[in-house]
């Protein structure tokens, strides 16, 4: 099937998925208000198969070391496939699936899949990422861009992390944890019992954000949108704290947006 942009209905909620620009969700309309900043490089995206930056480019897997290109020098960041186009597995009104042959420069096989389900009042993304050849360290995320602003009232955050992953000068976890920070943030938190953020516009609407994950990477550094990253793993993962994909067991992950008027 094509990669041209499907559109999902559910109730008063509308989901546009652009499988042709990364597999990214470009739009998520409730009661006609678009919820995600808009653009090119906006939405929602996928972070596969890595989040966040690595450190200077390279991972290692056994005794080899992989150098990715430096796309946020001196770091690679975010993964390969928001860069590439998606193809369209199967569609219906409210579910679309698209999937993604990993390649060059990435250095192993593999396919991810992502599952867009929209509800009335939730919408769940599912990735998974699988191989039938080598195995391989990998981790999977979503990079949502939620405005930060709607009909005038601002985004209020709230969470209660376990952890505050340190970052360095250099944007990455130092390995210690720390007690958390009030933001502005662009920084990776623990959860142990799940990712759980709400974001609040008074009056307006509730958003929840919600994965079984224990990691998620909370980006509010700038003026038009507020960041909530729910990952399988902190950023330079692939090196500190990496999950293997293997031909008999895959990396999958699940986050859920889930919404009410206020």
């Amino acid at each position: 099937m094509s990669n041209e942009p499907i559109t999902l209905t559910a109730g008063d909620a509308e989901a546009t998925v652009l499988p042709g620009n990364g597999g990214r969700i470009g739009g998520l309309r409730v009661g006609g208000t678009e919820l995600l900043r808009q653009g090119e490089r906006y939405g929602c995206f996928p972070m596969v198969p890595w989040c966040g930056r690595i450190r200077d480019g390279r991972f290692r897997d056994g005794a080899a070391v992989h150098r990715m290109p430096l796309n946020s020098p001196p770091h690679a960041i975010h993964g390969t496939a928001r860069d590439g186009a998606w193809r369209t597995a199967r569609v219906t009104a409210d579910e679309a699936v698209i999937t993604y042959d990993l390649a060059d420069p990435w250095p192993y096989t593999g396919r991810v899949t992502q599952v867009i389900a929209l509800g009335e009042d939730a919408l769940t993304l599912t990735m998974s990422v699988e191989t039938y050849d080598s195995s391989f360290p990998a981790q999977v995320g979503w990079h949502p861009w939620f405005n930060r602003t709607l009909d005038g009232v601002d985004a209020a955050i709230a969470f209660d992390p376990a952890w505050q992953e340190e970052r360095g000068d250099d944007h990455l976890p130092t390995g210690n944890r720390v007690d958390p920070k009030p933001g502005p943030w662009d920084d990776c938190f623990g959860m142990p019992d799940g990712v759980d953020v709400t974001l609040t516009w008074p009056g307006r609407l509730e958003l929840n954000v919600a994965s079984r994950e224990h990691w998620v990477v909370v980006y509010d550094e700038q003026e038009a949108a507020v960041c909530v990253e729910p990952q399988t793993g902190p950023p330079n993962g692939l090196n500190t704290l990496p999950r293997l994909v293997t031909p008999l067991e895959p990396l999958e992950a699940t986050t859920t947006w889930s919404w009410r008027r206020l």
